[in-house]
C-alpha cells in the first residue's frame, strides 16, 4: 500500500473493486499492439444488446509525459496529457474532447506523506471547478469533495469521507449526494496467499428511506485464476471467473440472475483482453 492517505477517489476503492470490477452484461473485446517506436495502440469493441460500439486508442509515454488519443464510433476525439512528477508528488492532467468545445479541462493532482489534493478546472468562460482532498496517513484519512458551477453559482457536489486501514482490512464511510446518501463499505483480506477477500457496501437513501446491501467475495483457485461473487438485498445474485491464459491475456466471463424472477433470462457478459 502506498505512503500517505493517498486521493478522495481511494476512499473506499478496495471494496467497490471487489464487489463491481471486472462484472459486466456485454460482449467486451480488447485487443492491444505496441508499435516499434513504443506507440501502444489499443481496438475496443462492445456488443450491448443488438448495438455495436467500438473504439481506437494510442498511448505514447515519453519520459514523464503520456499522451492518449481515442476516437470512437460517433466521431468523438478524447485526448488526454499527463505529465508525472513534475515537482515531487505532483501530477498534472490536460484533457478535452473533440467536438466538445466545452470540455477541456486540467486537473493538478499532489500527493504528500499525511494529505492528498486533486483540483481540476475547465478551461470555458464559465467553469466547472472541482476540488478534493484528504488528510490523514495510512491508519486514517477524512477529506472532503466538492464541484462548484461558476455559470449557475451552485454546489454541484458536496461529499465527504472516512477511511480506516488495518493490516488486513479497510473500513469507510461517506457522506454523498450533499447529504442525500450514507455509504458505508468494508473489505477484509482473509487469506493474501489465495488472494481471498471478503467485502460489503451499505447505502441508505435518506430521501428515499431505501437501504441497498451488497456483499461479496473472492478467491484465486490458482495464480491465474480468480473467481469472484456477490449478492445484493434484492436478490440479485453475480459471479465471475477470470483466467489470465497468457501474461496481460485475461478472459472473463460473468452472469447475473435475480434470484425472485428465476424464470427471467440470466445476464452473461463475456470479456477479452489480448496484449503482447
Amino acid at each position: 500500500m502506498g505512503k500517505g492517505p493517498g486521493l478522495y477517489s481511494d476512499i473506499g476503492k478496495k471494496a467497490r473493486d471487489l464487489l463491481y470490477k471486472d462484472y459486466q452484461a456485454d460482449h467486451k473485446f480488447t485487443v492491444t499492439t505496441y508499435t516499434s517506436n513504443g506507440v501502444a495502440i489499443t481496438s475496443t469493441g462492445i456488443k450491448k444488446g443488438e448495438l455495436l460500439l467500438a473504439d481506437v486508442s494510442t498511448e505514447l509515454k515519453n519520459n514523464n509525459i503520456t499522451t492518449n488519443v481515442k476516437v470512437d464510433t460517433k466521431s468523438n476525439l478524447f485526448a488526454t496529457v499527463t505529465v508525472d512528477e513534475p515537482a515531487p508528488g505532483l501530477k498534472t492532467i490536460f484533457s478535452f474532447i473533440v467536438p466538445d468545445q466545452r470540455s477541456g479541462k486540467v486537473e493538478l493532482q499532489y500527493r504528500h506523506e499525511y494529505a492528498g489534493i486533486s483540483t481540476s478546472i475547465g478551461l470555458n468562460a464559465n467553469p466547472l471547478v472541482n476540488f478534493s482532498g484528504v488528510v490523514g496517513n495510512n491508519c486514517v484519512s477524512v477529506g472532503t469533495d466538492l464541484s462548484f458551477d461558476t455559470a449557475s453559482g451552485n454546489f454541484t457536489k458536496l461529499n465527504a469521507g472516512l477511511n480506516f486501514t488495518h493490516s488486513d482490512l479497510i473500513a469507510s464511510l461517506t457522506l454523498n449526494d450533499k447529504g442525500d446518501t450514507l455509504n458505508a463499505a468494508y473489505y477484509h483480506i482473509v487469506s493474501p496467499l489465495t488472494n481471498t477477500a471478503v467485502g460489503a457496501e451499505l447505502t441508505h437513501s435518506f430521501s428515499s428511506n431505501e437501504n441497498t446491501l451488497t456483499i461479496g467475495t473472492q478467491h484465486a483457485l490458482d495464480p491465474l485464476t480468480t473467481v469472484k461473487a456477490r449478492l445484493n438485498n434484492y436478490g440479485r445474485a453475480s459471479a465471475l471467473i477470470q483466467h489470465e491464459w497468457r501474461p496481460k491475456s485475461l478472459f472473463s466471463i460473468s452472469g447475473e440472475v435475480d434470484t425472485r424472477a428465476i424464470e427471467k433470462s440470466a445476464k452473461v457478459g463475456l470479456a477479452l483482453a489480448l496484449k503482447p
